[in-house]
């Protein structure tokens, strides 16, 4: 089993929709075993709440449903996740900052993985959150195509049992 984190700010935007949307590709590709999937927010900002409802209702119209309550990330949910996966370099530098540093190389930004590496803007912000979902569905999907790659003899045995 592979566990992946997702980590933005207050996880209740774009983490939480990391979580969904990778949830929905491993479902699609009979995976869905073979992962252990959370997020997290680097503040406890937004601790217990629910998954923001502009986020909900661009997930919904994208055909993915799923419930969450936001909780900040600890040392303890870093050692215990393979890939730490965070939004932007801010997430990225309070992730770092929990660490001491230690754990870089599994702690790396979403959109590292795709052709155009970049931060995932804060729908929060920008409200733009069509804009959130498509960066994040981007780098979800080559994330997953790069586990594909590096891990395949983890998914053949899954998918032998």
């Amino acid at each position: 089993m592979i566990n992946v984190a997702f980590v933005c700010l207050g996880n209740i935007c774009r983490s939480p929709m990391a979580e969904l949307i990778f949830s929905e590709l491993a479902k699609e590709r009979g995976l869905a075993l073979s992962f252990c999937i959370s997020s997290f927010g680097t503040s406890d900002c937004e601790e217990g709440n629910s998954i923001y409802p502009p986020a909900r209702r661009t997930l919904e119209k994208h055909g993915i449903y799923g419930k969450h309550t936001a909780r900040q990330i600890t040392l303890k949910d870093v050692i215990n996740n393979d890939y730490i996966l965070v939004m932007d370099g801010g997430n990225l530098f309070d992730l770092l900052r929990l660490t001491g540093g230690d754990f870089g190389d599994k702690i790396m930004r979403l959109c590292s993985f795709t052709d155009n590496p970049r931060d995932v803007a804060d729908p929060w912000y920008t409200l733009n959150f069509e804009k959130a979902y498509e960066d994040i569905y981007d780098g979800c999907n080559c994330f997953m195509e790069y586990l594909l790659k590096e891990k395949a003899e983890v998914f053949g045995y899954d998918k032998r049992h």
